[in-house]
């Protein structure tokens, strides 16, 4: 994996300024050959084991697969990528108290499989976000990702406007590129599946992430075990929602809901969890209030 990516990094700045462009970004090479088998080995049982997809969304020659933090160790690290999580804390902490994942998903479209409708994953929340983003996915290409073997296709700048479900597909692109590289793009970005016309699959692995406040696609709650969940590391824990989101949101009896992982027992003092500025406020009426 790459070493640690600083906030303040031109490359960062550069990063962003593509995705408000184009909405999405493409960067190569972010795993090893190596990390990608690794991915590979550790994903195959659990593809081949699951049935194919049944909906004209979803597909019906495609198969997926959730709950990847567990199932396929290596996606941690995905997750965890320091590039693309200082790229998601950037596009999405403006509008949230901390970034929260949103999903880990296994896609592989197999030979035959039509092209998904146009669509867009902010979607999932019936509201207007404003303008602002909301989520941030990440397709990691666990296979080479070709235009005839069923690449996502996106339309470039289709952010900026109204939803259109019936976009020309020549107006999209191909995100194409090599195994072990990695496709941002914002959950207002119309998108899909492309068609497999091959003799072989495709395979890709998604990582998204969201506004802390939202809920997210995938029960992470429910896709981990409290057991499961103490052999991550805390910032993995975090990520998946084991805080709490400034002013008092998903608490746990008052506190931090990672402390729900050390199995504490005895009634606990509930403890403020404020923004700087309605902590400030506050304290400022009570100091009056006391003249």
């Amino acid at each position: 994996m790459n070493g640690p990516y600083l906030l303040g990094d031109r490359q960062l700045d550069g990063d962003l300024a593509a995705l408000e462009r184009d909405g999405y970004l493409i960067l190569d090479a972010l795993l090893s050959e190596h990390e990608t088998q690794t991915l590979a080995r550790e994903l195959e049982p659990w593809i081949a084991r699951t049935p194919r997809c049944e909906g004209d969304f979803y597909g019906w020659r495609t198969t997926r697969v959730g709950g990847l933090l567990a199932k396929a160790p290596m996606v941690q690290h995905l997750a965890l990528n320091p590039r693309i999580l200082a790229i998601a804390e950037a596009l999405l902490k403006p509008a949230c108290d901390y970034v929260q994942l949103n999903l880990t998903q296994a896609a592989r479209v197999h030979p035959g499989e039509r092209a998904q409708a146009p669509h867009r994953d902010e979607e999932m929340w019936p509201a207007d976000s404003q303008g602002r983003h909301w989520l941030l996915n990440v397709m990691w290409a666990v296979s080479d990702f070709t235009a005839e073997n069923g690449a996502t296709r996106l339309w470039p700048g289709s952010h900026r406007r109204a939803l259109n479900r019936g976009e020309d597909p020549m107006q999209s692109i191909a995100a194409v590129m090599p195994k072990g590289s990695a496709c941002l793009f914002l959950g207002s970005l119309t998108h899909g599946a492309g068609a497999n016309s091959t003799d072989a699959p495709r395979t890709g692995v998604i990582v998204s992430y969201c506004l802390g406040w939202l809920k997210t696609y995938e029960n992470q709650f429910l896709a981990y075990p409290k057991d499961v969940v103490r052999c991550f590391p805390e910032p993995l824990q975090r990520l998946l929602g084991y805080q709490m989101h400034r002013p008092n949101l998903g608490g746990w009896e008052g506190q931090d809901p990672i402390r729900w992982l050390e199995d504490v027992h005895a009634p606990q003092a509930h403890i403020d969890a404020l923004t700087p500025q309605i902590a400030a406020e506050l304290k400022a009426l009570m100091a009056a209030s006391k003249g």
